[in-house]
């Protein structure tokens, strides 16, 4: 929980109890629990002195609330939903991630004043940290396309630039309630855009609610005149924005977005986001007369003003955290809504992939290659293909029209093998290659060649420094201490399973362990040679021993069952063929030579031996290691949080594996890992 939240909202006002009249309070087990963290509580039956009513913004019920906090002279709150508030709107039951917590008034109601007002009217709002926070909150929210609903589609067909965009709402909404705000002003806002704009085409922008009917909208389709349309679609606020030349309004959100993108928007009503010389007012307040820019003003309305929820880690949050969590939760709507029939998963994985990419339509499996393409046609779905199982006719683009995307572990993976069948916290979906494949493009190579934001880079340090403190890597098994090792330049050799995809894919001439600890040997005849057995081999689960005897000569140490952290920790550099300790290393600072072709080499960071792809060594300004982090550890896998059963940002999953506050393997798989371990060489059957 951020420091000071709950101190925050008793110096405002907000009383410790509050009482409430509305059946609807008790159906949302998120509100309370949001108000509860912050140190308040929902009560049922009659104030007394100290307590307070608590009403939803001006519902038709808040009356009741009205009446009895006049009756009992006791404050009254009014709650809200923040401007960052869920994937699918309220009325379909989807809980918020910020409440507005306001004991002066509503935000939404300009006829008096508000918590939200008073901010922008008497707070400091040049300090610079605070600045430069709502700077990079803009950029993100604009880069991730994230709204207070997020059903639309970043990649929906627009309207050609230079449009004149007319905002609609729902009928009966509070905000225009408070304004006398009918479709009367609608139809006015519209005959003054056609007035004021003569000949341009105006758009006008159904409300998210009205395309999922829900709540009716004011224009009607006999409202169209010449050079006009409805954008019904769910389509980006934020793109059609940036492609509209005016923006109309009576007190939509859209209007407060639009000033962030760098319009002046007409505004015929009475939002939180007029009056501070940032719009054209056709109902002008007086009281709002000090000049704000659009960073102080988001500054107000998305960090000062609300009360944020992370509810993975079940706590109170910054803004900064509940865009991380919004983040992962619309991915996952938008990567998924369309459904997948699955192809090549084994049983044992089929559960996690249904709890991660089953979340809005439940994933058909299908063996038979055949039989997974007629369903994904029929269902008009998407496929999912575990990328080392990707039948080659596949590789047609004529074979399938829909997105295929190839599905592989994370690089925070797990605490403990996926070769015994410990589900992974991070999974990779790509719908142009995979990451251990140099030969054709992956949507993580295209993410490390398109670069970075600030914001983003910040993220990646940070992220970066939360891995090392933690001594976290794919597996996290931990391992045995290490013995004093002597002075001198000291190399690690990770050892790789010789069948592994990435091998057969990635790697040059040098395919096989004892090859790679002869070619380091050799380049580097004084060195002290530390070789890492594989922990998949080392469980005598997948190929790839070497005896001991054979190795005598090559290497100094055989590093069995040692922790890898601790190995790199020692070492000054790595040598591998395609291994992520190579990744781990390059997070630790250790210089790391490929004799492959994995994801992170070819872009200037590794000494490269090995066959890189000209597309990346062509690649010029080069990446530097926060791109290389933030396109490989938080743009590229998905998180899935075993404790909340949500999509996650991979903070949580830093959180979950560096604590093992994870829960207990289901008893089914406990038994198959046994299993497996005594039928080895059967390996075909569970892989």
């Amino acid at each position: 929980m951020p420091r000071g939240v709950v101190d925050s909202l008793a110096a405002r006002g907000v009383p410790r109890r509050l009482f409430y009249f509305n059946a609807g309070f008790l159906r949302q087990k998120r509100l309370s629990r949001m108000l509860e963290l912050a140190g308040h509580k929902l009560c049922l039956g009659l104030p007394g002195a100290g307590d307070g009513v608590a009403v939803w913004g001006q519902s038709p019920y808040a009356h009741r609330g009205e009446r009895l906090a006049r009756r009992f002279d006791v404050p009254l709150v009014r709650l809200e939903d923040a401007f960052l508030r869920s994937v699918h709107p309220g009325r379909t039951g989807a809980p918020p991630l910020g409440l507005m917590v306001d004991p002066v008034g509503v935000h939404f109601d300009g006829r008096t004043t508000s918590l939200l007002e008073t901010i922008l009217a008497t707070h400091n709002l040049d300090n610079s940290n605070l600045m430069a926070r709502s700077v990079a909150g803009i950029e993100r929210l604009k880069a991730m396309d994230l709204s207070k609903y997020n059903i639309h589609e970043s990649t929906a067909d627009l309207p050609e630039h230079g449009f004149i965009l007319v905002i609609d709402q729902t009928e009966g909404d509070a905000s225009l309630r408070c304004c006398n705000a009918g479709r009367p002003r609608f139809l006015e806002m519209l005959a003054r855009a056609r007035a004021e704009n003569p000949g341009q085409r105006i758009v006008i922008k159904s409300h998210p609610e009205t395309m999922q009917n829900l709540r009716a909208g004011h224009f009607k389709p006999d409202d169209l005149g010449p050079a006009m349309q409805f954008m019904t679609a769910a389509v980006s606020p934020w793109r059609l924005l940036e492609r509209a030349a005016a923006v109309y309004t009576v007190s939509s959100q859209m209007g407060f977005e639009a000033i962030l993108v760098g319009h002046r928007p007409h505004v015929f009503g009475l939002p939180f986001y007029a009056g501070w010389g940032l719009s054209i007012d056709e109902m002008p307040l007086p009281r709002r007369g000090r000049a704000r820019t659009a960073a102080q003003l988001f500054a107000a309305a998305m960090i000062l003003a609300p009360i944020w929820y992370d509810p993975c880690r079940d706590r109170l949050c910054q803004f900064e955290q509940v865009v991380d969590q919004l983040e992962a939760e619309v991915r996952s709507y938008r990567e998924d809504r369309r459904g997948y029939v699955a192809l090549g998963m084994r049983l044992w994985k089929r559960s996690r992939l249904q709890a991660v990419f089953g979340r809005q339509r439940p994933i058909c499996f299908r063996d038979d290659p055949a039989m997974a393409l007629a369903e994904a046609a029929a269902r008009e779905c998407d496929m999912l293909v575990w990328a080392s199982k990707e039948p080659e006719e596949l590789a047609s683009p004529d074979v399938f029209r829909g997105v295929i995307r190839r599905v592989e572990d994370g690089f925070l993976r797990s605490r403990g093998l996926g070769a015994e069948l410990v589900p992974p916290l991070s999974l990779v979906s790509d719908d142009l290659g995979i990451y251990y494949d140099p030969s054709r493009e992956s949507r993580l190579e295209r993410l490390i060649a398109q670069g970075i934001a600030p914001s983003e880079r910040t993220r990646a340090l940070e992220l970066q420094k939360q891995l090392i403190a933690a001594r976290l890597s794919k597996y996290n098994l931990g391992g045995a201490a290490l013995p004093e090792m002597p002075k001198g330049h000291k190399i690690l050799v990770p050892g790789q399973v010789e069948d592994d995809a990435s091998i057969r894919l990635g790697a040059g001439t040098v395919r096989h362990n004892l090859a790679l600890i002869k070619a380091a040997r050799a380049a580097n005849p004084t060195a002290f040679l530390i070789y890492k057995p594989h922990p998949d081999v080392e469980a005598g689960l997948r190929p790839g021993q070497i005896a001991p005897e054979t190795l005598a000569g090559f290497v100094d140490h055989i590093a069995q069952t040692a922790d890898p952290i601790a190995l790199i920790d020692t070492v000054d550099e790595v040598w591998t063929m395609t291994s992520l300790l190579g990744f781990e290393a390059l997070l630790r600072g250790k210089s790391v030579t490929c004799l492959g072709a994995p994801f992170y080499a070819g872009w200037g960071l590794t000494t490269d031996l090995g066959p890189i792809p000209p597309r990346r060594s062509a690649l010029t300004p080069k990446p530097d290691l926060a791109t290389l982090i933030h396109a490989s550890l938080i743009a590229y896998p998905r998180y899935f949080d075993p404790v909340s059963r949500l999509p996650c940002p991979p903070e949580v999953a830093v959180e979950r594996l560096s604590s093992g506050t994870l829960p207990p393997r289901s008893a089914v798989n406990r038994v198959l890992a046994k299993l497996q371990g005594h039928f080895a060489g059967y390996a075909a059957l569970w892989r």
